[in-house]
């Protein structure tokens, strides 16, 4: 589990660090179900490249626990997006390159669009930004279809399956999500570890049913939930990397975003590559943050 922790306001926040201090510094937010294990290999890569890596355990994950029993357990995007920020400022960094795989993702567009001041560039990986779940939008069938564990997690078989079979339960996602992606044992286990968290599944559960309107937000996030509405643009450069087998979003869910951003924006296909890009393609997520836009 990472060695350092801070305190924001609602959480003991774990975090690994890595490369030299006063180098520029790549913040690598994870994903569900994973944790800050996923960025092995890219943070490996990038401290090689003159970079110092930061890696915190996200809300319910790992180490990082709430420090307060009766704070509601919210995994909304933008409680995720305030602990980054709570994070960096703990830290004393004002500006970093943000990199976000999945919920990772889903949070580090948002500390673009509502703190760019503190983003020098954005890659994201196996979500687009602006998803298309407002009331009255189409969702093609096929995405309707790969998001069955989203409605699942509306049932109590779903609560029940995340509290009492959740190992087995993510094992299959990562065979399903990611279809070529091969791990071992140990691998699987070192993350599945992070999941133990008591909060683990109360977020989760939170997150999808509030992502569908059928769960409260947490008025601590209120005035950041008004400040997306209509959804901000993005104006950093920004680089997205969706693997063309990626079983949870859809290749196809991350076409046409150009609309939403207002500075430099590539969306890169990787081909052979599911949803698990920082574990498939940790070169692939090197080359964005490198690269000139």
């Amino acid at each position: 589990m990472p060695s350092h922790l801070i305190e924001t306001d609602v959480l003991r926040l774990a975090y690994e660090q890595r490369g030299p201090a006063q180098a520029p510094v790549a913040l690598l937010l994870h994903g569900f179900p994973d944790d800050f294990h996923t960025w092995n290999d890219v943070s490996t890569q990038l401290v090689a490249a003159g970079y110092q890596t930061i890696a915190p355990s996200m809300r319910g994950c790992g180490n990082s626990v709430f420090l307060d029993a009766d704070t509601p357990r919210s995994g909304q995007t933008t409680a995720l997006a305030q602990d980054a920020i709570d994070l960096l400022d703990h830290l004393g960094i004002e500006k970093v390159t943000v990199v976000g795989h999945d919920w990772g993702a889903r949070a580090g567009y948002l500390v673009a669009a509502l703190w760019p001041e503190r983003v020098e560039k954005l890659v994201v990986a196996s979500v687009g930004y602006e998803t298309g779940i407002k009331p009255g939008e189409k969702i093609p069938v096929e995405q309707i279809h790969a998001y069955w564990y989203q409605w699942f997690f509306h049932s109590e078989r779903g609560h029940e399956a995340l509290k009492n079979n959740r190992r087995e339960f993510c094992r299959y996602i990562w065979h399903a999500w990611s279809p070529t992606m091969q791990f071992d044992d140990a691998t699987f286990e070192r993350t599945a570890a992070s999941w133990d968290n008591p909060d683990w599944v109360d977020i989760v559960l939170h997150s999808y049913c509030f992502r569908w309107g059928a769960a409260p937000p947490d008025p601590r996030y209120e005035a950041l939930e008004k400040q997306l509405e209509p959804q901000p643009k993005i104006n950093v450069p920004t680089i997205l990397l969706h693997g063309e087998l990626d079983g949870a979003s859809l290749v196809t869910s991350s076409e046409n975003k150009e609309q939403y951003f207002s500075g430099p924006y590539e969306r890169r296909v990787l081909a052979g590559v599911g949803h698990y890009v920082p574990r498939e393609a940790p070169s692939a997520v090197v080359d964005a943050v490198l690269s000139n836009l």
